[in-house]
């Protein structure tokens, strides 16, 4: 059963032109205490809660994403988190991660957050140079990102992690490069590093084509992703995960739930859960996540097949730099399972973008395994479905 939980809250000042998460608008003024309608949200987010079924296991990691929840008001964030212990409980030492995005928070009101449990904050930087926030529809400065992390440090918030997104329109390898280093310079525990993905339904999957001026072409993108590896191992983070980096003992254990594929609770508009080997996705649209909740919160999604489970294990833990154990995948899905798996990966072992490491570890390499592991997973997936 679960020891982990995600938390949706959908809320922002703005969508950002590459984003198609399940959010809501709420302008520049209009959050916290003083908006109706996030107050009804965690109304109704809190009952979600309370009519789950428990596992009788008090919760390890907990995870609040959006949107911003760093709109919420600290009252409203410790409702949350109360509603959370009551029902689930949470166990002491427990790794409590909130999204937050500069220029959207203040000392006394982060002060108030760490009171109530938040122990780990990932900040939304995205790029250091004003003209890429703005393109991106981002609604904070350079500025915001030099307050907001010493906003962190004064609060004394230790283990804080900073993202970035790469191959953005008009990106250059200099820019990535300089909000690399920068954003290494500050010094946060972890650091995520995000290939864009224009989609359809998003501002950008409107204004451009992928691998299309002005988005930089695909080898641009490569060439970021293998400075990022660079920077990063040369600024002493350690590349544990395709897109993530952390210094040693700061790897996200929530995230690692998602990797290992450990089950989890999801709550709120449009977030998913793993339960009793059944994945299931709320409604995206908030009237429609109320009627959901209305009509007794069902979820009636079939349990996944053995096959959608050595799919599901293959595809999330190539992710992680250690890979996965032979021997595991050998006992969980027999050893005819596993020659079909070494028979398909032999072309991408010479390729040498594919190792068998250790004590029995199949892995993707870095930085050229991860490069390429969407080619590697869709042959993968062909010789075992």
């Amino acid at each position: 059963m679960p020891r982990s939980a995600y938390l949706h809250i959908p809320f922002c000042r703005r969508r950002c032109y590459y984003c198609d998460f399940p959010v809501s608008v709420v302008g520049d003024r209009t959050w916290g205490e003083d908006s109706g309608t996030i107050i009804q949200y965690v109304r109704k987010l809190c009952e979600e809660i309370k009519v789950t079924s428990v596992s009788g296991q008090p919760l390890e990691t907990i995870f609040l994403g959006g949107g911003t929840p760093s709109l919420l008001s600290v009252g409203q964030l410790a409702e949350i988190l109360q509603a959370i212990d009551r029902h689930l409980g949470i166990a002491a030492g427990a790794e409590i991660s909130m999204e937050m995005d500069p220029g959207t928070f203040e000392r006394v009101q982060l002060q108030g957050y760490h009171s109530a449990g938040v122990n780990r904050v990932s900040l939304g930087v995205q790029a250091f140079q004003p003209e890429l926030l703005h393109l991106s529809g981002r609604s904070h400065s350079v500025t915001d990102i030099y307050a907001a992390v010493d906003c962190l440090g004064q609060v004394g918030v230790e283990n804080f992690s900073l993202d970035l997104i790469s191959g953005l329109p008009h990106q250059t390898i200099l820019q990535w490069q300089e909000s690399l280093e920068k954003a290494a310079a500050i010094g946060p525990t972890h650091m995520s590093t995000y290939d864009l993905v224009v989609e359809p339904v998003t501002a950008f999957g409107r204004q451009y084509s992928p691998g299309v001026a002005p988005l930089p072409p695909e080898e641009t993108t490569a060439q970021m992703y293998r400075l990022a590896q660079q920077v990063l191992t040369d600024a002493g983070y350690q590349h544990y995960e395709i897109s993530n980096y952390a210094k040693p003992g700061y790897q996200c254990r929530h995230n690692r739930v998602y990797w290992e594929n450990r089950p989890y609770y999801g709550f709120g508009m449009g977030a998913a859960s793993y339960v009793n080997r059944v994945r299931f996705t709320r409604p995206r649209k908030r009237s429609e996540y109320y009627q959901w909740i209305a009509t007794g919160c069902v979820i009636d999604d079939t349990a996944l097949s053995e096959q959608d489970l050595l799919l599901e294990t293959l595809m999330l833990g190539l992710r992680l730099a250690e890979g996965l154990s032979l021997e595991s995948l050998g006992q969980r899905f027999g050893e005819a399972t596993l020659t079909r798996i070494g028979t398909c990966l032999k072309p991408y072992i010479r390729k040498g973008w594919v190792e068998v490491v250790g004590p029995g570890y199949l892995r993707l390499t870095s930085p050229e395994g991860f490069l390429f592991s969407n080619t590697v997973l869709a042959d993968l997936f062909s010789q075992l479905s």
